[in-house]
């Protein structure tokens, strides 16, 4: 654990301990030289290459890196080159579940919320790969993220579900989340070490 609290009980210590533990792990890893976290960044990506078949996919979906988190943005140029879509997630409402718009390397892009890009132009793709990125995560592949829930209320109402990927450094490795109901897990994680599924 990234602090020395008790186990929390109830929902209201576990999202205050996720609120402490997320920014802890989020100051851990920008004080982390850009040099080591772009080197850790390329080995947790090509353990991704190597495992997961992106021509199965035509769509896929990822993210625009912000506070230090992995580049996944060549993965997508390929992607494209190879004939498959990409998806950003836009924040359509707050509090529900997010839109993924299709990206191509290069189109105008419009500042969404937290000043995040995403295209300028609304045109609805439905992943069926999703990498998503992480803060935190535990040995069951629960992922702690930013707190507001977008990822979890779109995995929620996906029909079907797509193939979830979580993306990180090992540094945000926690013993356990505390997941609640509304928590959904990765299938797989990988980070500079390898990949991780969830443990028995």
């Amino acid at each position: 654990m990234t602090n020395a609290d008790a186990p929390p009980t109830n929902w209201e210590d576990v999202r205050q301990w996720r609120k402490r533990t997320r920014a802890t792990l989020l100051e851990r890893r920008l004080a982390t030289p850009l040099s080591l976290r772009i080197e850790q960044g390329a080995a947790a990506l090509e353990h991704l290459r190597q495992a997961i078949d992106m021509s199965a996919h035509h769509v896929i979906g990822i993210y625009w890196p912000m506070r230090g988190e992995i580049d996944v943005r060549d993965i997508a140029r390929t992607h494209v080159q190879r004939g498959g879509d990409v998806g950003l997630p836009v924040v359509v409402a707050r509090d529900a579940a997010v839109e993924f718009w299709q990206w191509q390397p290069g189109m105008p892009m419009n500042k969404g919320i937290w000043d995040i890009p995403v295209p300028a132009t609304r045109e609805r793709v439905h992943p069926t790969l999703l990498i998503v990125p992480l803060v935190g995560f535990d040995a069951q592949c629960y992922r702690l993220g930013y707190g507001g829930g977008y990822y979890d209320r779109t995995i929620a109402a996906a029909s079907p579900r797509p193939m979830l990927v979580g993306l990180g450094l090992s540094s945000g490795a926690l013993p356990s989340i505390y997941p609640q109901v509304h928590d959904i897990a990765m299938q797989m994680i990988f980070t500079e070490e390898g990949i991780r599924t969830p443990t028995a």
